[in-house]
């Protein structure tokens, strides 16, 4: 893939004359895996705005890296960051990576950049979209044979354990992250992490799991019955399912991200659950499970970024807009404390003409 990693460096060297930098030192492991192949533990890239560049890494890594980045400058150091900074011109480090023991530590006055690289890599190419489809089948996969054995009875780790079996047996190479299982009252705490408590008749039941295929990750939220819901478990089911219909509509090329999370949130709001659903709408997908652009709700103005200043293009998140090409999550919740809670949530495509759904996976309430 070195012509598809060269492309990428191209497209972050044209993106340095907006910053006043002569070249960029990357050292986030994610971007450098991104911008050469080598994934490591320690290795950094310095990209000019001629689009050449040199890949440092130390010696656990130096075989890897020159099979990897054939077609670019690999030298061993330690020191990866300090061995690649230039000590003329003006160079930018990546602020959200380095930290300020290091940054010290190069000396000078290097400029500090924030996210330029995660900018490049919020619109996929062909190969990413082919990863993270696969990942996301893996995912529907998984759980289509999970489904027929969840009872009452089964532990929610039990059934986290189950889901991540299927995941690898399948053909994942891991998890994209920690499987969450939540039943009953504790389906109320998003992010909740699955316990001892057995599943029960009446409950429902939020999965949220994905796959990991060649480091690109799927992630997908269901919510299910065990027996037959009650009268307020489906409306909150159907509200949820309605607010993330309309949320997925709504993410196609050119919509502003704050106004994608209000065609969820707004939809929730009006039904008298807007204190219910307190996270984001969503998140970019890719080498990471949650990267650029997030759909989150409109911030209250600052009255101070009117007296900031910068000699670089920052993302104006006010304004941002979804890309054609860009893998993102829809996922709206609602969790009543004490009772329970809905959460649904698929990874789509944003494209010109509208989402292209990549977890496929049944949103109709399913009553187990």
């Amino acid at each position: 893939m070195t012509a598809t990693h060269a492309r990428r460096r191209a497209n972050l060297a044209a993106l340095l004359p907006a910053h006043e930098a002569d070249a960029i030192l990357v050292t986030g492991g994610v971007n450098v895996r991104y911008l050469t192949g080598l994934a490591s533990s320690n290795a950094a890239v310095l990209v000019r705005a001629d689009a050449t560049a040199t890949l440092a890494t130390d010696s656990r890594y130096i075989g890897a890296a020159r099979l990897a980045c054939a077609d670019i400058e690999v030298i061993e150091e330690s020191d990866v960051a300090g061995a690649l900074l230039p000590r003329d011109g003006r160079t930018g480090v990546e602020a959200d990576h380095m930290s300020v023991a290091a940054y010290f530590r190069l000396g000078g006055e290097p400029l500090r950049l924030s996210k330029v690289v995660e900018s490049v890599r919020m619109v996929k190419d062909d190969d990413e979209l082919g990863l993270i489809r696969a990942a996301c089948e893996l995912t529907d996969r998984a759980f289509a044979e999970v489904l027929p054995g969840l009872r009452p009875g089964l532990t929610e780790k039990e059934v986290a354990r189950t889901l991540e079996r299927h995941m690898v047996e399948l053909g994942a190479d891991g998890l994209a992250f920690e499987t969450i299982v939540a039943s009953g009252p504790n389906g109320a705490i998003p992010h909740h992490s699955p316990s001892d408590r057995r599943l029960e008749r009446g409950d429902l039941v939020t999965m949220d799991f994905g796959a990991l295929y060649r480091g690109y990750h799927a992630d997908m939220t269901r919510t299910v019955a065990i027996g037959e819901p009650a009268g307020w478990q489906r409306e909150l089911y159907d509200l949820v399912r309605a607010a993330q219909h309309a949320g997925t509509l709504a993410a196609r090329a050119g919509a502003v991200l704050h106004e994608v999370d209000a065609a969820a949130r707004d939809l929730i709001g009006e039904a008298g659950y807007g204190e219910f659903f307190r996270h984001g709408l969503g998140h970019g997908v890719g080498l990471q499970i949650h990267e650029e652009p997030f759909l989150a709700r409109r911030k209250p103005e600052d009255p101070r970024k009117l007296e900031r200043s910068s000699r670089k293009p920052e993302r104006d998140h006010e304004h941002a807009r979804l890309e054609d090409r860009v893998p993102v999550t829809v996922e709206p919740g609602v969790y009543l404390p004490g009772r329970g809670g809905v959460r649904i949530e698929d990874t789509l495509v944003v494209r010109d003409g509208g989402p292209e759904l990549l977890t496929r996976t049944t949103k109709e309430l399913l009553v187990l």
